[in-house]
């Protein structure tokens, strides 16, 4: 099985459907992402994640870093335990939010 697999290429662009093939399911692009910073979708439940068809929820690891922490997501089975999420979860680091660039404002 292929990870990134290019489905279909629209010939007068460079537009693109693809497939990412992950451990957790697979993506078809494009994709919205529910955003679940710190491990949930505010005031949606995983049940009705299911029912709109979320393919793949974004998450933050520095905040998950800084609470719950470590030892917990590791107790509760990762991430995806934590979350009772079943399928594929994006992290970006998010550390620019915690972190801003010296002289910036």
């Amino acid at each position: 099985m292929s990870y990134f697999e290019i489905v279909t290429k629209d010939p007068g662009s460079r537009a693109r459907n693809c497939k990412i093939n992950v451990i957790h399911g697979t993506i078809q692009t494009p994709v919205f992402m529910p955003v679940a910073t710190q491990a949930t979708v505010k005031a949606v439940s995983q049940d009705d994640l299911q029912k709109i068809g979320a393919q793949c929820l974004l998450s933050n690891t520095s905040h998950l870093y800084l609470r719950p922490g470590l030892e917990i997501l590791e107790k509760s089975g990762g991430l995806n335990g934590f979350m009772n999420h079943k399928g594929p979860v994006l992290t970006d680091s998010g550390a620019a939010e915690l972190h801003p660039v010296a002289g910036g404002d």
